[in-house]
């Protein structure tokens, strides 16, 4: 939960980055040098698969470890017969998502402050 805090909403209370489904989750994360750097969780949806929260540490964000962790999210979604995986990405994101396939699929909106777009892959 501290790199989610960090990362995506480091202005608000940690509890505010606390999904109801976090229980009920599936959780990963990528360890480099020992330490926790990056998080992603996965969260059923009967065919569809979403995930939320992903986040990398800002100093290791641009190496290539959040494109290792979303790769072996897709892969597991992938052997877990799920056909689709979707999420709402914020649109300085996009960029980065579309490199693995996905694709807007709603008009944007916000959260917060900061505009969204759903965006989805199918595996």
């Amino acid at each position: 939960m501290e790199i989610r805090h960090t990362v995506l909403w480091p202005d608000k209370p940690r509890e505010f980055v606390k999904v109801p489904e976090d229980e009920s989750g599936t959780h990963f994360g990528l360890y480099f040098e020992g330490t926790l750097v990056s998080v992603i969780s996965l969260f059923d949806g009967n065919q569809d698969i979403r995930f939320r929260k992903f986040a990398t540490l800002p100093g290791l964000q641009g190496k290539g470890l959040g494109s290792r962790l979303l790769q072996h999210a897709i892969a597991y979604a992938q052997a877990q017969g799920y056909t689709r995986m979707w999420c709402d990405a914020r649109t300085d994101a996009l960029g980065f998502y579309e490199r693995f396939g996905f694709k807007k699929f709603s008009e944007p909106f916000f959260k917060e402050h900061i505009k969204y777009y759903k965006i989805e892959r199918m595996l």
